[in-house]
């Protein structure tokens, strides 16, 4: 008997969408289930609050429940799976600018508290620090939506989510130069935006500090928001 969602199975991605193809119509949950807390912080951080993060992930779903029978193995399926929710975030951001020019939402600040760019903080946690993290994490968010997407997509999936520049060609269907280029120049765009968020030089450092070459995490993400949204 199929496990319901989120349930333990041992079948292979591969099997799984093979399984969803073939009428299984437990296998694809299953298949969500184990990827989409990454899935989840890709779309949250391409798409800078969680309101969009989460209509971006659905689109990518959608998309993916619909276009199984077109997987032809040619990668893996996590990285089937995040290139089409990367596309649809893309998407959805081309779009917006299409219906209008908009920065971040003037609600951001509160916002952004609902989502998985925000790292959970207990009561206790001095409340001096926190105020310097949601600072840092508000910088960033803002200094991101300056780039345009294709570099801010690269940095999130290399630079915020750890993945390799290969690894993010295969998801973004480009080049390994390709990437390596929108993340050198999104880098250098950032600069500016972000130095203030560098760690001051020793004080006997010998001369200006070094730049800095990645984007500054925004924290360990929560998990997508419930089924159903």
């Amino acid at each position: 008997m199929t496990p319901a969602y989120g349930g333990a199975d041992d079948r292979a991605d591969t099997d799984l969408l093979a399984a969803h193809v073939a009428g299984d119509a437990e296998a694809f949950g299953v298949l969500f289930a184990r990827h989409r807390d990454r899935l989840w912080a890709v779309a949250l951080r391409t798409m800078g609050n969680p309101d969009d993060a989460a209509d971006g992930l659905q689109d990518g779903m959608v998309a993916a429940f619909r276009r199984a029978g077109s997987f032809r193995g040619e990668a893996a399926v996590t990285t089937w799976l995040h290139r089409v929710v990367v596309n649809a975030c893309l998407d959805r951001i081309r779009a917006s600018k299409v219906r209008a020019a908009d920065a971040l939402p003037d609600d951001l600040e509160e916002r952004a508290g609902r989502g998985a760019l925000v790292a959970s903080t207990d009561a206790g946690d001095d409340p001096e620090a926190s105020a310097l993290a949601d600072e840092r994490r508000r910088t960033v968010l803002e200094a991101l939506a300056t780039l345009p997407a294709d570099q801010r997509a690269a940095l999130v999936l290399v630079d915020m989510e750890g993945y390799s520049v290969s690894e993010a060609a295969a998801i973004l269907d480009c080049a390994e130069g390709t990437i390596k280029s929108r993340c050198s120049r999104g880098r250098a765009r950032l600069a500016p935006l972000l130095g203030a968020l560098r760690p001051p030089p020793p004080p006997d450092y010998p001369g200006n500090p070094p730049p800095g070459a990645a984007v500054p995490s925004t924290g360990a993400p929560r998990g997508p928001p419930a089924a159903g949204h």
